[in-house]
């Protein structure tokens, strides 16, 4: 019976016991809500009427 070669095993990482609440999610900013950084009004209401549902016409 042949064996296989061993493989190199990488690593396991670590364990990481800080607080989580001490880090920022990506929810905590505008940007990990879905806004987009813009200052163009004309912008902001192209993309208003294009994401008004079809009830508010």
């Amino acid at each position: 019976m042949s064996t296989a070669p061993e493989q190199p095993h990488e690593p396991k990482p670590a364990l990481v016991f800080d607080d989580p609440l001490d880090q920022s999610a990506s929810d905590d900013t505008d940007r990990g809500w879905g806004e987009r950084p813009s200052g163009d009004s004309a912008a902001d209401l192209r993309r208003f009427l294009d994401e008004k549902p079809p009830h508010h016409i």
